[in-house]
C-alpha cells in the first residue's frame, strides 16, 4: 500500500508541471480602460476554454496551458455591452497560435485590425488565408461591403442581392478548391487538415476526401481535428438513407440518461440545434407544430444541444416552449452525438423510422412537413 502511495505522489509534480501555462498572449489596443473587456475563446485538442480580462490603459494578458494548435476567437467590448453583442456585432477576430508561443497583439483602435508577433503558428495561418483567397468572414465582408454600395433602389431589387449571393458562393467554391489543393500540397502542415475538414462540409465527396486525409501526416491525423474529420467521413455511411441509426446514450436536462434505442416502435426526428442558433430557434415553432399533430400517432422530437452553457440551454427550451426530449453533454461542437453523426452544421436533423432505419436527413420547414403527412397522413 505505502508503495503504490509513493509510486502516485511521484506522479503529482510530473502532472502539475504538464499543466503549468505554457502560453501567453499580451495585447495593447489604444488606451482603452473598463468597461472595455477582451473576450478569450479558445479550442485545444478537443478542449474548448474561456476567459475574459479587463483593459487598462490598452494592455491586457492571458495565460494558459494548451496541447498542439489552438484555434480562437477574441471579441474586445469597447463599450460593456457584453460577450454575446461583441461575439456577433462587435469588434473580433478569429487566428490560430500554438503550445509554446508568446503572443504579441497590437492596434491603436481594435482587435479586428490588430497586429500580431511572436506566433509562427498565425503567420502560417496568414499564408494558408492568402492561399486560399481569404477567411469566411473576409469574404463576408466583401459580400456586405458590395450590398452597401448598392443605391437604395439596388438594395430592395432582389436580382441585385441575388448577383451579390452568386457571387459570394462561387467564391466560396473557388476558395474550397484552393483548400484542397493546399492539403494536397502540403501534407505536414497543420493547415492541411484545417482546409480539408471545412472543404469537406456537410455533403463531403468521401471519395475524394479520404484520398487526401490518408496522405497527411499521421501526427496530424492522430490530433483531435484529425480524428473528427475521420469521424464525419465514416459517418457519411453510418447515417445514410436505408442504414440503422447510429446508438447512443446522452443525458437529458434533468442528467437522466436517455437512449436512442429507447424511441424503437416510433418515427424519431432527431433535431441538432442550440440556443444561439437563430436559424434553429426560427425552425422551433414548426417543429412545434408537427409535434402536436402527430405525437398520438408515433411522432416524437429528440433535441441534440450543441450548447455549453446549461443555463442558456434550458432557457431557450423553456422561451420556445419546447415540450420533446432533449439532451446535451454540453461540449458545443465537440458534442458526442454530433461528431457521430458527422453534424458540423446547425440545424441538422434526421428522420429515424419505428424500426430505427434512417428515413432522410436535414428536412426543415414545408419538406419536413409534408414527408411527416407522408407517414402519417393528414388529420
Amino acid at each position: 500500500m505505502k508503495k503504490s502511495l509513493a509510486i502516485l505522489t511521484a506522479f503529482v509534480p510530473l502532472l502539475c508541471a504538464a499543466q503549468k501555462p505554457n502560453f501567453t498572449i499580451t495585447g495593447k489596443i489604444g488606451k482603452l480602460n473598463a468597461p472595455a473587456r477582451v473576450y478569450f475563446d479558445y479550442s485545444s485538442d478537443g478542449v474548448n476554454h474561456t476567459d475574459s480580462a479587463d483593459l487598462k490603459d490598452g494592455n491586457f494578458t492571458f495565460k494558459g496551458y494548451v496541447k498542439g494548435y489552438a484555434a480562437v476567437r477574441m471579441g474586445l467590448d469597447h463599450t460593456g455591452m457584453g460577450k454575446e453583442h461583441t461575439i456577433y456585432h462587435g469588434d473580433v477576430n478569429y487566428f490560430y497560435f500554438k503550445a509554446g508561443e508568446h503572443v504579441k497583439i497590437s492596434s491603436p483602435d481594435s482587435i479586428a485590425n490588430a497586429k500580431f508577433s511572436g506566433s509562427k503558428a498565425y503567420d502560417e495561418y496568414m499564408a494558408y488565408n492568402a492561399f486560399i483567397g481569404g477567411t469566411i468572414m473576409d469574404l463576408t465582408k466583401g459580400a456586405n461591403a458590395a450590398f452597401s454600395k448598392g443605391t437604395p433602389e439596388q438594395q430592395k431589387d432582389t436580382a441585385f442581392f441575388k448577383e451579390i449571393d452568386r457571387d459570394f458562393r462561387e467564391k466560396l467554391g473557388r476558395r474550397a478548391g484552393k483548400q484542397i489543393q493546399f492539403a494536397k500540397e502540403n501534407p505536414r502542415s497543420w493547415y492541411s487538415i484545417v482546409a480539408l475538414s471545412e472543404a469537406a462540409g456537410m455533403q463531403m465527396d468521401v471519395a475524394t476526401i479520404r484520398p487526401i486525409y490518408n496522405a497527411i501526416d499521421e501526427k496530424l491525423r492522430n490530433t483531435d481535428m484529425g480524428r473528427e474529420l475521420a469521424m464525419r467521413m465514416d459517418a457519411v455511411a453510418l447515417t445514410a438513407a436505408g442504414v440503422e441509426a447510429p446508438l447512443f446514450t446522452q443525458n437529458d436536462i434533468n442528467g437522466s440518461p436517455i437512449s436512442l434505442k429507447d424511441f424503437r416502435g416510433k418515427t424519431v426526428l432527431l433535431e441538432f440545434w442550440a440556443s444561439w442558433c437563430s436559424p434553429c430557434r426560427a425552425e422551433n415553432p414548426n417543429l412545434r407544430a408537427q409535434y402536436a399533430k402527430y405525437k398520438e400517432k408515433g411522432f416524437e422530437i429528440l433535441g441534440v444541444s450543441l450548447d455549453e452553457n446549461k443555463t442558456k440551454w434550458k432557457q431557450a427550451i423553456d422561451a420556445d416552449g419546447l415540450p420533446w426530449i432533449h439532451i446535451s453533454d454540453l461540449k458545443g461542437w465537440n458534442n458526442a452525438v454530433g461528431r457521430l453523426y458527422g453534424v458540423r452544421a446547425v440545424p441538422a436533423n434526421f428522420l429515424i423510422d419505428a424500426n430505427g432505419k434512417i428515413i432522410a436527413s436535414n428536412l426543415r420547414g414545408e419538406a419536413l412537413n409534408a414527408k411527416l403527412e407522408e407517414l402519417f397522413g393528414s388529420n
